[in-house]
């Protein structure tokens, strides 16, 4: 690690970063060809509200991906993050033109010294609703 965290003032509660993300439907064109998911949700609004959505969503693992970029800025580090898990629990609809708006908070919700780790708990939500639900990173200090 960077040493930017100093694990002995690490305390449950602290809140270790905020973020605002905005997601444009270029995002979704970039991170479609970087990962390989073209599925059509991504990118045609027809398909997707064929298949039940209210358009065009962000990919799940692209959401996932943004939120944690809260802790690894905290901790300097990438790969001090150990475990990382998150359950989806609504879409990410992106509008064309405009862009949808995460919010992302981090909060240490466990210390375990002797480990030498802490669990961060992240609250991501869009327009007031969690997108994202027990969205846990475990790092290590």
């Amino acid at each position: 690690m960077s040493g930017r965290v100093d694990p002995a003032a690490v305390a449950v509660g602290d809140v270790v970063g905020t973020r605002t993300v905005r997601v444009t439907r270029a995002d979704l064109v970039h991170y479609a060809g970087a990962s390989g998911d073209r599925n059509p949700i991504h990118w045609n609004d027809r398909f997707a509200r064929e298949v039940g959505l209210p358009g065009v969503i962000a990919h799940g693992m692209f959401t996932m991906g943004q939120a944690v970029n809260v802790v690894t800025d905290w901790t300097g580090d990438p790969g001090a993050v150990v475990e990382y898990g998150v359950r989806f629990s609504r879409p990410v609809p992106v509008p064309d033109p405009g862009e949808a708006v995460l919010e992302v908070t981090g909060v240490v919700g466990a210390v375990d010294a002797e480990a030498r780790t802490a669990r961060v708990d992240l609250t991501v939500t869009f327009e007031g609703q969690k997108v994202l639900a027990k969205a846990q990173a475990v790092v290590r200090l």
